[in-house]
């Protein structure tokens, strides 16, 4: 029994049930209770038909999955690599949605109304629905031209200046750290050749 045919049979069932309930009962207490009971009989018969439709279907999903395993050469091992990376995304994908879960209800976070969301985007929604413009507003800016680029850069305060400066001095240190861990030496390769001096 599909999906849809236990729904529809749920319907059926309910909508019957309210009506012997109504015809057979003198009064609106019995005609409730009598409704009542027939809707969960009804219900328990249409969740036994809906799980024996996953169930059967569980097992058509495992019969194709063992197909797809007798497969060999190249495509048998990209299924087996596709169906080895499907356990770890689920497991960090929910992991990941339990830990956004968290965050928002510790920040106290709600999402942008409706205007701040178009304000943001449409000038991307421009873009795309006329990509010419985009390429002829660039083009008239002031902003982007080689003069307007060096006053910015003359007219920087001294504290801009020094925060630059640290900003990239962290950024070398950064990089230079990673090198050394990835190389596991302070200068150099490791090589199996030998030095030529």
């Amino acid at each position: 029994m599909s999906l849809a045919a236990s729904r529809a049979v749920l319907r059926h069932s309910t909508f019957a049930v309210r009506r012997a309930g109504i015809r057979n009962a003198s009064s609106t207490s019995e005609v409730a209770g009598a409704a009542k009971e027939k809707a969960v009989e009804a219900q328990s018969k249409a969740s036994e038909g809906l799980s024996r439709v996953t169930s059967s279907a569980g097992s058509a999903v495992s019969r194709v999955g063992g197909a797809l395993g007798k497969v060999g050469g190249r495509t048998g091992r990209l299924i087996g690599a596709v169906q080895s990376l499907i356990p770890p995304t689920v497991y960090y994908s929910k992991v990941a949605l339990e830990l956004g879960k968290l965050v928002v209800q510790q920040r106290k976070l709600s999402p942008p109304d409706v205007a701040t969301f178009q304000s943001y985007f449409q000038p991307l929604i421009n873009a795309v629905r006329h990509p010419g413009s985009l390429l002829s507003s660039t083009a008239n800016s002031s902003a982007v031209s080689p003069l307007n680029i060096l006053n910015r850069v003359r007219n920087l305060s001294t504290a801009q200046w020094v925060s630059g400066v640290v900003i990239t001095a962290e950024a070398i240190g950064f990089f230079t750290v990673g090198e050394m861990l990835g190389r596991l030496k302070l200068v150099g390769y490791r090589s199996s050749a030998p030095a030529h001096h």
